[in-house]
């Protein structure tokens, strides 16, 4: 038996598009293992991004902001979700890495918090299609 592959979806504050990102596959592949975290994570989850993926069904209220560390990129799949602060991107440590350059969204109103939320799960979804082909 083969064992799911791990996915990990990596950003700076792991407050928004890392923690949407986690939420959607949990939703789409509940099977696969599944975590996200940043290089330098927030105390809690951007309130906004909350209340978007509400809107849509999914609750991330239990989420909370992870410290990136080496033992999960070595087990995983590892997706970065796009870097605003480079000298904490993970990309730059990363090998390896899957980078979809998702913009940030804090800072942003909610209709572009709602755009950002709509990319990442465009995003999940074609991951797990090319996951499920190979």
């Amino acid at each position: 038996m083969v064992e799911p592959k791990k996915l990990l979806f990596v950003c700076v504050e792991n407050a928004g598009r890392s923690q949407m990102a986690e939420a959607f596959l949990r939703k789409y592949a509940p099977d696969l293992q599944v975590v996200s975290a940043g290089t330098k994570p927030n105390v809690e989850l951007n309130p906004i991004v909350v209340d978007v993926m509400s809107e849509i069904g999914i609750d991330m209220t239990n989420q909370k902001p992870k410290e990136l560390t080496s033992q999960m990129i070595e087990e995983s799949i590892t997706v970065n979700m796009g870097c605003m602060d480079k000298e904490s991107c993970p990309a730059l440590f990363v090998k390896d890495v899957i980078d979809w350059n998702i913009p940030d969204p804090k800072g942003k109103d909610i209709a572009q918090v709602r755009e950002i939320r709509d990319k990442i799960k465009s995003q999940v979804i074609e991951l797990l299609d090319s996951i499920q082909d190979k």
